[in-house]
């Protein structure tokens, strides 16, 4: 059988460097979350490791595949030094751990709410998934099993969060993209709204 977050650790690895931290969560009736911390010069990178042991399954499915199905691992990047973003790793766990939980299938258009700020004295408490492919090439595995799909998530406002859910993700992207809104920098405000 395939070491599949063996080979989802090497990916990181030859995308972002060495990790610098990292850190392990267990929630209960759930396999192991790890979360690994990239420093770059002006820029922090948080990954997730563990989601992607296991194929995300469809919650309506009466039984889930163990080998077929998505599989994906969650990155944030933040600009450093700025606020307190090492208190993201639990927030970023329980996210990871979320298709487990709660039988979520994360994918790219998604929210993925936490209910409290993503790190002390963060204006966001949820994130929108953002399309994978930039920042870490997708991990092929070999048939049937479905590749590994490195998620950007991208933090948003409550207001922001409640707007995407009206207008969709890709309205909210264009909303960022039209305003130059810094989506790395965990000090920024809301995007105007009108």
């Amino acid at each position: 059988m395939v070491d599949v977050l063996a080979l989802v650790e090497a990916r990181l690895r030859s995308a972002l460097g060495e990790p610098d931290a990292r850190a392990a969560v267990t929630f209960l009736g759930t396999d192991r979350i790890e979360v690994l911390r990239f420093a770059e010069d002006d820029v922090v990178r948080y990954a997730t490791l563990g989601m992607s042991a296991q194929p995300m399954a469809d919650p309506t499915a009466v039984l889930a595949d163990p080998v077929r199905g998505p599989r994906a691992e969650l990155v944030l990047s933040v600009r450093a030094g700025r606020a307190d973003t090492d208190k993201v790793l639990r927030p970023l766990a329980v996210l990871a751990a979320s298709p487990q939980v709660e039988g979520l299938v994360v994918a790219p258009g998604a929210s993925l709410d936490l209910g409290e700020p993503l790190w002390p004295g963060a204006r966001f408490t949820s994130v929108l998934v953002a399309e994978p492919g930039g920042l870490v090439e997708d991990l092929e595995l070999g048939e049937p099993m479905e590749p590994v799909r490195f998620l950007p998530l991208l933090p948003m406002t409550s207001n922001e969060a409640a707007w995407k859910r009206v207008h969709g993700a890709g309205a909210l992207q264009e909303r960022w993209l039209k305003h130059g809104t810094d989506l790395r920098d965990p000090l920024r405000g809301p995007v105007v709204l009108d």
